[in-house]
């Protein structure tokens, strides 16, 4: 069925006609390895049972290297096979150990319990990625093993033959926020192995490490897969969370081993001792095979040429779904957005109903679910009952859905690592596989289609970079570990430079720690773990209730809920409409009801920005830049109706919602008064070029910095009174700011020749969506204005002068 799709794509006139490229990965060929000497007879046996005979070579040097103590990770392609890398040789250990103590090593001789061996950690950055590591650990010896039920503690080899050999059985949990709490008990009095994700170490483990202290006396190994994932503000929080891990591990005896796995990453052993601050052996020559790949870039047709306008890549997505539907062929369909992909599973489950096939087979995969749904979801993957899922990026760090053979991508995620990881998600056995990725509009996509070697030269994705040190998630996290810990005197907080002087300053009067006698106490009644978030998303969520039945459909987060959640509001879910009815803001709810309309709803917003302060500044001659701490207010203006398949706007009213306010950090050009004369605009034509030119380096962004279009925020005022002038300003999206304002000023001259890059090879005559946005929105002139701005932004003076601010006076301003 993917050869005969293959075919349809080069052969249907309205396919053919939009491929701009057709890249093929070649199948490989396997290198095995035979077992090693020390892995456990009963992990050989069972193996051999299940048809394995041999491993593959990364396999087995990841198998010698964690064995013998060295941190390591291991960055293979996926369907790699990197669980048996880690679960082998720690699952060898426990059982290695178990069986030397029950032969009499330990003096007793007789079987030995689980709380006396070797214990371990498994880290996943999702609840779905770890259920399926759950599945996937217990499947590991299911030959001779068997299975308990739901959360119950998993048995993953016989335990008949382990007890006669002396042995008890091992066991894995899941640790979760599903978890039920009388589960969560026997999980810590029981556990040999704890499968979690790092919010629920951050808020619910670490701070109780009273109650899990024989498992961290055991803990020898620690597991951190998809790494990559960890980078901007998660990386530094995730960092962070393993400074506090390690210190509450001495505090017990333990020293345990990390092992690290990521399929798209280029600097991976650099980046792991980065978050892990201690040395790691690089395994990333694969031995796995893989079947032949197919990756195809599809560009939508211009509809209107005036304008540039192309046709919606989620319409055109759409098309290639239905083909795969017709054709049988499984896939997954990623969409940027929530509402996309609820609005695709409509159209989709609209698809199926056409073509006679079963709409309950085509379902929507997103953030915000139910565990119930989610779990349903997931199981139905793996067992092959659904034949087409529409997801955000909730799926790419997702389940293993090996059944699949086809992705399809509504626009470009975003960067070369997310481009292949969801690739990933299909050609997961030996038969060749194909990925449809449809561009959208965006400056971003056109360029990856003008440039694809961007996607294929370099496989193994941009390096992936953070910041453990960020001043203001150290402190958080210093806070949590004062909470687990005292400090003593002189103590450090893993490898951050600023310890002792922030623990000093929390020691204020009013401050939440107490220091005496050479030892640092927390002593507020708060519980500071619940009021530090992980992500830059905000631990405040809104429940959606399906009224009058009370049934819960989701959350939504707190800086969403003014554009999805107010009053009139179309509530997607599961290809379903829900208009909202009413929200209560102080008891964080939303009340749905249940409607059948033609439209969805979109929302409008405004944003205000306030300089606090400029901490670094270029004068040039017709502009300046600059970077520095902002206060951003953002309020959502109205909301508008949108017809399905048309995109129609049917009607427009006002939204009245508290703001959304927060202290960043922004980079900005300033346009200067002969800049100003030089572009002869009046001030509507000004406004519309400064807004054109902020979409356009806002796009290009992600072309420069690891973070991508929604780490960053663009916006263009024709005069700002801080400024007194034209401004554009490069917002930092993440409370307090990540370092990204830095990095756009440092890349400055960078980020203003990609733009002309783009705006130059850009074939609309006014402005469309490819470059600055549609240029009847910004004016006839906007894209000449917007061209010449980039070139006066790069005319140097000869002495360009850079002010930096003392240090103390910037602390003080933060």
């Amino acid at each position: 069925m993917v050869e005969r799709f293959l075919q349809q794509l080069r052969t249907d006139r309205g396919f053919a006609s939009r491929i701009a490229h057709w890249h093929v990965d070649p199948a490989v060929e396997g290198c095995s390895a035979d077992f090693p000497d020390a892995l456990h007879t009963f992990l050989v046996q069972s193996l051999r049972q299940r048809g394995v005979m041999q491993l593959y070579s990364h396999q087995r040097e990841a198998f010698e290297s964690i064995l013998a103590g060295r941190n390591t990770v291991v960055a293979t392609p996926t369907a790699s096979g990197k669980s048996h890398c880690y679960n082998l040789p720690i699952l060898s250990a426990m059982l290695a150990a178990s069986e030397s103590r029950s032969l009499g090593l330990s003096g007793t001789g007789h079987v030995v319990p689980a709380r006396t061996r070797p214990s371990a950690l498994y880290l996943f950055p999702t609840k779905a990625l770890s259920q399926d590591q759950a599945s996937a650990l217990n499947d590991t010896l299911r030959a001779t093993g068997e299975s308990g039920p739901g959360e119950k503690l998993q048995h993953l080899l016989d335990p008949e033959r382990l007890r006669a050999a002396g042995i008890a059985p091992v066991g894995a949990w899941t640790y979760d926020g599903d978890t039920p709490p009388d589960v969560r008990r026997r999980v810590r009095e029981s556990a040999d192995i704890i499968i979690t994700n790092p919010s629920m170490l951050h808020v619910a483990i670490l701070p109780n490490h009273p109650r899990w202290a024989d498992f961290f006396r055991r803990l020898r190994f620690i597991v951190v897969d998809e790494v990559h994932h960890y980078q901007g503000v998660f990386g530094a929080s995730m960092a962070n969370v393993l400074r506090r891990l390690q210190r509450i591990a001495r505090h017990y005896g333990a020293a345990p081993v990390f092992v690290f796995c990521s399929a798209t990453i280029a600097n991976a052993r650099e980046h792991c001792e980065r978050l892990v601050e201690q040395p790691v052996h690089l395994v990333d020559r694969s031995g796995a095979p893989r079947g032949e790949r197919h990756h195809v870039l599809l560009n939508p047709p211009v509809v209107n040429v005036p304008l540039g306008l192309r046709a919606r890549a989620l319409d055109e997505a759409r098309n290639v779904a239905r083909e795969l539907l017709r054709l049988g062929v499984p896939g997954v369909v990623f969409g940027r957005s929530r509402s996309r992909v609820e609005v695709l599973t409509k159209y989709l489950k609209d698809a199926a109903a056409d073509l006679q096939i079963n709409p309950d087979r085509v379902v929507g995969y997103r953030g915000g679910y139910l565990p119930d749904l989610r779990r349903s979801i997931e199981h139905g993957l793996r067992e092959g009952k659904i034949a087409l899922v529409a997801a955000t990026n909730a799926l790419e760090l997702g389940v293993d859905i090996g059944s699949l053979d086809a992705v399809v991508m509504a626009g470009y995620p975003g960067s070369v690592a997310s481009y292949h990881q969801q690739s990933g998600r299909a050609g997961r056995r030996l038969g060749p596989s194909v990925t449809v990725m449809v561009a959208s509009s965006l400056p971003l996509d056109q360029y990856v289609l003008q440039a694809p070697e961007h996607l294929f030269a370099h496989l193994a994705g941009p390096a992936a970079v953070t910041n453990p040190d960020n001043l203001v998630i150290a402190t958080n996290h210093l806070k949590c570990a004062a909470f687990e810990l005292p400090f003593t005197a002189g103590e450090n907080f893993g490898k951050f430079p600023h310890t002792a002087e922030v623990l000093e300053a929390l020691c204020t009067p009013g401050g939440p720690l107490l220091s005496k006698a050479g030892r640092t106490y927390w002593m507020d009644e708060a519980y500071p773990a619940e009021d530090v978030s992980l992500d830059r998303g905000d631990n405040d969520t809104f429940l959606v209730v399906e009224m009058p039945s009370g049934r819960s459909l989701g959350h939504v987060d707190r800086s969403s809920v003014m554009t999805t959640l107010h009053p009139q509001a179309i509530y997607q879910h599961q290809g379903a409409q829900f208009v909202i009815t009413k929200l209560d803001w102080e008891g964080r709810r939303a009340h749905a009801e249940r409607v059948k309309v033609d439209y969805w709803t979109d929302a409008e917003t405004k944003t205000e920005v306030q300089v606090l302060s400029e901490d670094v500044i270029e004068t040039r001659k017709h502009v300046a830049f600059g970077s520095g701490d902002v206060h951003v207010t953002r309020i959502a203006s109205l909301w508008k109706r949108v017809r399905f398949y048309t995109n129609e706007n049917l009607e427009t009213g006002p939204i009245d919602l508290p703001p959304e306010e927060m202290d960043t950090t922004a980079c900005w050009l300033a346009l200067g008064p002969t800049a100003v004369a030089r572009l002869r605009l009046d001030d509507t034509a000004r406004a519309g070029t400064l807004e054109g030119t902020a979409a356009l380096l806002r796009a290009v962004v992600p072309a420069l910095c690891q973070q991508g279009r929604s780490e960053v925020r663009g916006l263009g005022l024709g005069y700002h009174a801080h400024f007194l002038g034209p401004v554009v300003l490069l917002l930092d999206t993440v409370p307090g700011g990540i370092g990204l304002a830095e990095q756009l000023y440092a890349k400055r001259d960078g980020l203003l020749r990609c733009a002309q890059r783009v705006i130059s090879a850009c074939p609309c005559l006014h402005g469309c969506p490819a470059c600055i946005g549609v240029g009847l929105a910004r004016g006839p002139d906007a894209k000449r204005a917007v061209r010449e701005l980039l070139e006066l932004a790069l005319q140097h003076v000869d002495a360009a002068r850079a002010i930096a601010p003392d240090p103390v006076a910037r602390e003080v301003c933060a």
